[in-house]
């Protein structure tokens, strides 16, 4: 019998963007256009239930990718497919499209202050109407504060009421309202207090095991999708420079920007172990280097580095593993 496809899968994602200067300026000072290359060539697929967290520096590509996930930025290259259709295709039927909701990282911009809290949670609802009465929408907002952990009373309030963390459970129950089976987190924690933050994760983890959520989780801090990630993919401008599984990840880190964020966590349990910063800024998107992006900062970079990109290879010892590197494909990592 034939694999199952998994739920959601990126091939070759690519996205890029716009930025030159309007077209006077450009013909006085005799430049052509100038392209941010936001998103480069990403691949990856997620499993029914599982959660795959992508992380990086800001400016990465990750939030692009988030975008592009759920169909609000058109692929420059590539393709989405979500249960094996392209999104393309999906995305116009409300019976696929209401399969995938997004979770945004700001809770005080992504609901509207004018707005009472039932009327926003009920929203996806009126949109596909999956609900034709209003007595049936008011029970299931009631039901959706309840499973977030807030009370049916609540839908009366405004936004302007609630705290940071309580604004991103009612931003969980909108994402939920229309029965979700994929959800899009892009740094849904990012903007809340630490103790906030661990109850929202754990509030995540809670209603992915009992309504069976897949989640694409994108962070900056390696530190938090730890908890809640199946599989971890880092992004380095615009490209996954490694793809392994959360625990493989973080107990032996193959590529050289890995081991960079691992070490930026704070050791609380005192070991005293070593660490390596890196030098140097993120080069710019609009004018990436040759070869590995990351050989600027790297070093492990050879003449090989600047002047070849490397593929995503699996190492010889991790074959659930894949990074993009030429030092570990060489076994020059350890040097």
């Amino acid at each position: 019998m034939a694999e199952a496809p998994p739920l959601f899968a990126a091939e070759d994602l690519a996205r890029s963007f716009d930025v030159s200067r309007p077209l006077l300026q450009r013909l006085l000072a005799g430049e052509g256009r100038r392209r941010l290359r936001a998103v480069d060539g990403v691949t990856f697929a997620i499993p029914r239930g599982s959660t795959l967290s992508l992380v990086g520096e800001s400016g990465c590509g990750k939030s692009t990718v988030a975008r592009l996930a759920v169909g609000l930025y058109a692929p420059s290259r590539g393709q989405v497919r979500f249960d094996g259709v392209a999104l393309a295709e999906a995305r116009h039927d409300p019976r696929q499209r209401r399969r995938m909701q997004m979770i945004f990282q700001d809770p005080y911009a992504s609901l509207n202050p004018r707005w009472r809290v039932g009327d926003i949670i009920a929203e996806p609802l009126t949109a596909f109407g999956l609900l034709p009465t209003a007595a049936a929408r008011r029970d299931r907002v009631g039901a959706l504060l309840a499973q977030v952990g807030l009370t049916s009373a609540d839908g009366e309030k405004f936004p302007h009421e609630f705290s940071g963390g309580q604004r991103q459970r009612i931003s969980i129950a909108r994402a939920l309202s229309s029965n979700p089976e994929f959800l899009v987190c892009d740094e849904p924690t990012s903007a809340l207090d630490v103790s906030v933050q661990a109850q929202i994760l754990n509030l995540m983890q809670d209603l992915q095991r009992s309504l069976g959520l897949t989640y694409l989780f994108i962070s900056h801090n390696l530190a938090v999708v730890r908890q809640v990630s199946d599989r971890i993919g880092v992004m380095y401008l615009g490209r996954i420079v490694e793809l392994a599984a959360s625990e493989t990840l973080f107990r032996r880190p193959r590529h050289p920007y890995t081991r960079a964020l691992l070490a930026a966590i704070p050791d609380l349990d005192m070991t005293g172990r070593t660490r390596i910063p890196v030098g140097g800024e993120v080069p710019s998107p609009i004018d990436p280097p040759t070869g590995c992006a990351f050989h600027p900062r790297c070093p492990l970079a050879n003449d090989r580095c600047r002047a070849v990109a490397p593929a995503s290879l699996p190492p010889p010892d991790a074959p659930g593993t894949l990074v993009a590197c030429h030092a570990v494909e060489e076994g020059r990592e350890a040097d």
